[in-house]
């Protein structure tokens, strides 16, 4: 075992890990960027679709080309593939790593955590039914396809309209399966309205909102599923049962984030499921800063980047003794706010708060302790997310409550 001193670990090399990297070593510290595969760029890599990068870039990529500007950006050679972390010791600030090399203690002066989400897998949906071949997660679907050029089957069910979803329904039926629809079980899509559009519809794919699978059927492989329609509580309606004969089902029924390794010891937001950040992505844990989909999930990598930027440059300035502002104020959640990010903010710079609505609401307007701060003259939707720059934030009390009202 041996040890290793530096002053900014990062861990996790996705868009928001190289992004943190990218600032941290711009700003002078010593860094160190931890990818437990044999590369960096996570689940970009397998996303060979258009649509990254619109934000950051102005232009339009596919993931493995949004990565290859990252690794450009990135000046210094700070990446360690191939090492797991075991351990963070809090109190000690040791990360306890597993390599080809045998275990590695690193002490950084400041961690950037951004491990990103896993998919949610088919049980937890509680389908009853035979555990057979032929069940994938969207994700794995696309790692088969994209990476590996193998199709999953020859007739496939999407379960579930997240992007994820949708994309696969239009990359599977351009590869030749017969892709006979998507079940949705909410009352709208979960996913981009620009990825129904081009994935479902210029495609002639059904979806079916309102309706899940209530039954899988096979004996080796797949054979057929039971979807049916449900009501408002989400519960199957008698007689509105229907049989799909299909060999393959695809799931996309959301993202989990991951932060094991921080959660006993970081406070964490139950309804973000990540920890709770402030403006400069700091955590409850003065020298953890995190970004990305460990901290919420994002709709767009552009997101993701600009917290991995943020995240780096702040853990690097902490890391080389710069005192940075104590939080100021605290974010509240009011009526119709669901996924929001950071919750807490210094008051010493502009920033950016993300907020995801729990309903759809034609006309409504964004409010701070009743001030209105946005107006929407367009519908807003769950499945996406509300990103605006904050700058005013004089004569608001330390607490303000954040709230999505309709102007109806």
């Amino acid at each position: 075992m041996r040890r290793e001193k530096v002053d900014v670990l990062i861990v996790g090399g996705g868009a928001a890990g190289l992004a943190a990297a990218i600032s941290a070593t711009e700003s002078g510290a010593k860094t160190v960027l931890l990818e437990r595969d044999r590369s960096t760029g996570g689940v970009l890599n397998q996303c060979i679709h258009n649509g990254f990068g619109l934000h950051v870039f102005k232009e339009e990529l596919t993931g493995p080309e949004f990565m290859e500007r990252l690794w450009e950006e990135l000046k210094e050679d700070v990446i360690r593939p191939n090492f797991t972390v075991l351990e963070i010791k809090p109190d000690t600030r040791e990360v306890i790593t597993l390599s080809e090399d045998g275990i590695i203690v690193f002490e950084p002066k400041a961690l950037v955590m951004s491990t990103g989400a896993r998919e949610r897998p088919l049980n937890s949906l509680r389908i009853p039914g035979s555990r057979v071949a032929g069940i994938y997660t969207a994700g794995v679907a696309q790692k088969m396809v994209n990476i590996y050029n193998r199709l999953p089957g020859k007739k496939v069910l999407i379960v579930g309209s997240g992007d994820i979803g949708l994309i696969m329904a239009r990359r599977l039926k351009i590869e030749g399966m017969d892709v006979v629809g998507v079940v949705e079980i909410m009352p709208e899509p979960g996913g981009l309205i620009r990825n129904v559009v081009q994935c479902l519809e210029d495609f002639n794919i059904p979806l079916w909102l309102s309706h899940t699978v209530i039954e899988i059927h096979g004996k080796e492989r797949l054979s057929e599923v039971v979807i049916a329609k449900v009501d408002e509580n989400r519960k199957p309606i008698d007689g509105t049962e229907k049989v799909v004969k299909v060999d393959t089902l695809v799931t996309s029924v959301g993202l989990i984030p991951q932060n094991e390794l921080i959660e006993n010891f970081v406070e964490m937001d139950p309804i973000n499921r990540g920890p709770v950040v402030d403006d400069y992505m700091r955590t409850s844990v003065e020298w953890i800063f995190a970004a990305g989909n460990n901290v919420a999930i994002h709709d767009l990598v552009d997101f993701v980047y600009d917290e991995g930027k943020i995240a780096g440059m702040y853990a690097a300035r902490y890391a080389l003794g710069e005192k940075l502002p104590e939080v100021k104020y605290e974010f509240v959640r009011g009526k119709n706010v669901g996924v929001m990010l950071p919750q807490r903010f210094t008051g010493t710079q502009p920033f950016k708060i993300y907020i995801r609505p729990t309903k759809s609401l034609v006309k409504s307007a964004l409010k701070f302790s009743d001030k209105t701060i946005r107006k929407f003259n367009w519908r807003i939707r769950p499945s996406e997310m509300i990103d605006l720059v904050v700058k005013d934030f004089e004569g608001f009390d330390s607490k303000i409550t954040v709230e999505v009202s309709s102007l109806d």
